[in-house]
């Protein structure tokens, strides 16, 4: 058995899942796994978008709100107590299949007869320098969820970066809580056909056209420089898609959507035999309460599966 502060090279251990994120999908998938009596262990790059969140008040069972990366270790540490283990690393590239993968890492190598992929999406950052991002994003002045925290800006000034169809549908989505919503575009000039603007229009949402310059931090806001002037707005909404962290499974030839992401049948599973997938690396709704559903529905699927090609306990 691998100590939880080791590094894989070459191990022999062949784990009954090993799953590749450490997310609130990947880790409440391992209580099940863990509570199943089944080895598992959890390779965490450390890059969760869950970790992010300042604090969010959509869980439930927080009705103060919790932040993300309490949620993480919460979660991390029950399933501690199961003997699940944790690695901190990046899984690289994937080989096998069901029964017995090669999991490939820059240190060496996992062995597991099954992979849970929860590896998630990456959200694509505004222009900003890092220090600003963080700081922003801590205070709440830049936000990425509208579905999570829209409440939080209620008949506030909320700016949206973004253009074209998805940029449209997040002003849209925003309006339903505040009269105050400005569409900006990231670079130039809007990419708006006559349906976008019409949209707009009725909803009363400006569109200024880009690029956005400069970003000031204030104690009550956040300003946005563009070629038309500097406003201050409560928060920013940054709606410029993300990229789906899929490539490891589709290069084993796992089926993806258009837009990259795992497809799965109802309990998870993908197209290539043992490998499954959860949260938000699998359309759907990018919701932590949502992600961990698909985690405790996939696990079930796991040791269902191993159940039917070995005895699980001797």
């Amino acid at each position: 058995m691998l100590p939880i502060s080791d590094v894989p090279a070459d191990a022999a251990d062949l784990l009954d899942c090993l799953i590749v994120g450490g997310g609130p999908a990947g880790l409440a998938a391992a209580i099940y796994l863990a509570r199943f009596h089944l080895s598992v262990l959890v390779a965490d790059s450390g890059e969760s978008r869950a970790d992010l969140i300042p604090l969010t008040r959509n869980l439930a069972g927080f009705p103060d709100g919790i932040a993300g990366s309490e949620l993480l270790g919460r979660i991390r540490e029950q399933g501690r107590r199961y003997g699940v283990r944790h690695w901190a690393g990046n899984v690289v590239s994937l080989q096998g299949g069901f029964g017995r993968f090669v999991a490939q890492a820059r240190e060496g190598i996992f062995q597991a007869r099954t992979v849970l992929m929860t590896t998630g999406v990456f959200n694509r950052r505004p222009n900003m320098p890092a220090n600003v991002h963080a700081e922003a994003l801590s205070r709440g002045l830049l936000r990425y969820c509208p579905i999570c925290d829209g409440y939080e800006v209620t008949d506030s000034a909320v700016a949206v970066i973004g253009t074209s169809e998805h940029g449209t549908n997040e002003a849209e989505f925003l309006r339903s809580y505040t009269a105050d919503v400005t569409l900006i575009a990231p670079t130039g000039d809007h990419e708006l056909d006559a349906s976008q603007r019409s949209r707009l229009e009725n909803g009363a949402i400006q569109a200024v056209n880009g690029p956005c310059l400069d970003f000031e931090l204030m104690q009550d806001g956040i300003v946005i420089a563009t070629p038309t002037g500097r406003r201050l707005f409560a928060t920013i909404y940054a709606a410029l898609g993300s990229d789906v962290r899929s490539e490891i499974a589709a290069a084993m030839d796992a089926e993806v959507s258009s837009d990259g992401c795992l497809i799965v049948d109802k309990h998870q599973r993908t197209s290539v035999a043992g490998l499954y997938a959860a949260g938000d690396v699998v359309r759907g709704l990018d919701q932590l309460s949502y992600a961990m559903g698909q985690g405790a529905a996939a696990a079930v699927a796991i040791r269902n599966d191993l159940a039917r090609s070995t005895p699980l306990r001797r």
